[in-house]
């Protein structure tokens, strides 16, 4: 909010600010370049359909994360109940035939896990982070043994079977090769990330983010801190419920999975690669994680776990950018040559022991290249003209 003061500190007028947010609010050429990229996928990579359909609901679960842990800083374990919910739901109501049309399907599953976003929302406000954690994952839990002792409905740890899901909008069949599957979930993306992405740019994005810095100071301006963070992790949950109702009409399948801890860890590694507070974070850490999961599993279908822990560990270590390129290179090294698994340990330990000269020789190089970039001319149209 800084910007919105001026430097003898009285806030600026209301057509400012408004001015002020519109300017924020508005398409850069790279976002445009981004969704033009996803587009043209759907043309360019017709055999890739079925991991970019798991792509694009990975994504949509790490944004409703994101909404919550990058902008109202909570803290959560158990993000997959809403997931699992979602997902559950979607294929009950196609199973039995109670609503067969699969975007309204859909509707209904975002608005079953909006309603157990909110009223779980108070549990979840009371306590500091830790007790946040511990009461997310305990719904999650909670939830997963609900759906195993339902086995009658559920069908408990063997799944839910025998789902049929009608064409979209009567029009839309979905078919083995995943390209309608991978055309919907694209287009509920991209829909709902229009509105996170107003959400985020409006007033109340913009206090979200003044009680995740303090909430104190938010609530001594004025903010309402408990309503905003009630409404958002309502938003938030319904956005993980359409994210799991859309990988049960894909698939045509749900099971208890959906509830598991490791779908909470895995959506927020994916955040954590792409980058938290920033709704494209979570586009681009699912893009990375499904296609590093695919070409691990081909290459070390034994222990490809590894390498995600240690893709996580050198980004802790190096940062995002520099820690994928160490890890990259630390993975052709080695598969050039041939190491084991335990010496693939004592790689990795040996980077870690060599962390610092690793960082002093990437800040000298990095010094380096802002010195060239300084001594580089200015394009034509900006050096100075010559006197005659």
């Amino acid at each position: 909010m800084s910007n919105l003061l001026k430097s003898t500190g009285v806030a600026l007028p209301a057509a400012e600010i408004s001015q002020h947010l519109a300017t924020r609010s508005r398409w850069s050429a790279g976002e445009i370049a981004f969704w033009l990229v996803a587009l043209a996928s759907i043309f360019l990579l017709p055999n890739k359909h079925l991991i970019l359909a798991e792509i694009a609901i990975l994504g949509l679960f790490a944004l409703s994360l994101d909404l919550i842990l990058g902008y109202a800083g909570i803290v959560s374990l158990g993000h997959a109940a809403f997931f699992g919910l979602g997902a559950y739901v979607a294929a009950l109501l196609a199973k039995h035939q109670i609503v067969t049309e699969p975007v309204l399907a859909l509707a209904v599953a975002g608005l079953a896990s909006t309603i157990l976003g909110f009223l779980t929302s108070f549990l979840v406000l009371r306590g500091t982070d830790l007790t946040r954690l511990m009461v997310t994952l305990g719904v999650a839990l909670l939830l997963r043994e609900v759906a195993n002792q339902m086995s009658w409905l559920t069908g408990g740890t063997d799944g839910l079977q025998g789902v049929t899901i009608e064409p979209v909008l009567g029009l839309f069949r979905f078919d083995l090769y995943g390209r309608t599957g991978y055309v919907y979930s694209l287009l509920v993306l991209f829909i709902l990330f229009v509105i996170a992405r107003r959400i985020v740019h409006s007033p109340f994005g913009l206090s979200l983010r003044s009680i995740r810095s303090n909430p104190l100071r938010a609530a001594a301006i004025g903010i309402p801190v408990n309503r905003r963070l009630i409404v958002i992790y309502t938003v938030a949950a319904g956005y993980a419920g359409i994210a799991g109702g859309l990988l049960a009409q894909t698939t045509a399948f749900a099971s208890m999975e959906g509830f598991s801890f490791e779908r909470s860890a895995d959506v927020l590694l994916v955040l954590i690669i792409g980058g938290i507070g920033n709704l494209y974070g979570g586009l681009i850490g699912a893009i990375v994680f499904k296609f590093m999961q695919d070409w691990l599993a081909v290459f070390t279908p034994q222990y490809w776990h590894f390498w995600i822990g240690l893709v996580l560990v050198m980004m802790v270590l190096f940062g995002r950018i520099y820690g994928l390129l160490i890890a990259a290179l630390m993975f052709a090294t080695v598969l050039a040559l041939g190491l084991s698994f335990f010496e693939c340990i004592a790689f990795t330990l040996l980077i870690g022991i060599v962390r610092n000269p690793i960082l002093e020789a990437i800040n000298r190089a990095e010094r380096r290249l802002m010195r060239v970039v300084h001594k580089m001319p200015l394009p034509g149209r900006l050096r100075p003209r010559r006197e005659a």
